[in-house]
C-alpha cells in the first residue's frame, strides 16, 4: 500500500456515523460464536504440512505411513496433524482391517483450497 492509498483508507468524515448502514450491517452479521467457529476453521488452514496432506487427500484415500513417505516425515508428525484435520471436520476415515484410510471430509474442502489458490495466483 502506497502513501496515497493509505491517504485514502483514512480519510473518513466520522463526525457523522451512517446509522442506516450500520444497522443494515450488523443486522446480517453473523453470531459471535460462528464467527469463532470460522476463525478456528482458518486457523486450520495457516499451516503448510495440512494444506499438503489435504491436497495429498484430493488425490486419492491413504493411510497415515503412506502419507509419511509421500510427504518425507514422519508417521507421528502427519498423525498429529489429521487428528486437527479430523476434529476440523475437513478429513474422514475408514477402517480396512488395522488399516487407516484418510479422505477428504467432502467436496467443500476443495472448493475452499480452490478458492485459495485462485486468489494467492491473482
Amino acid at each position: 500500500m502506497n502513501s496515497e492509498d493509505t491517504a485514502d483508507v483514512a480519510r473518513c468524515d466520522c463526525s457523522r456515523v451512517h446509522q442506516d448502514i450500520v444497522e443494515q450491517v450488523n443486522a446480517a452479521m453473523p453470531d459471535e460464536e460462528i464467527l469463532y467457529d470460522l476463525a478456528e476453521l482458518f486457523k486450520i488452514f495457516g499451516d503448510s504440512t495440512r494444506i499438503k496432506i489435504l491436497y495429498v487427500l484430493f488425490e486419492s484415500e491413504m493411510c497415515v505411513c503412506d502419507i509419511a513417505n509421500l510427504l518425507g516425515m514422519s508417521q507421528s508428525a502427519i498423525s498429529h496433524q489429521l487428528r486437527a484435520l479430523k476434529q476440523s471436520k475437513l478429513v474422514k476415515y475408514r477402517r480396512d482391517g488395522k488399516t487407516v484410510f484418510y479422505s477428504l471430509a467432502d467436496g467443500h474442502v476443495r472448493t475452499i483450497l480452490d478458492q485459495g489458490m485462485e486468489h494467492v495466483a491473482e
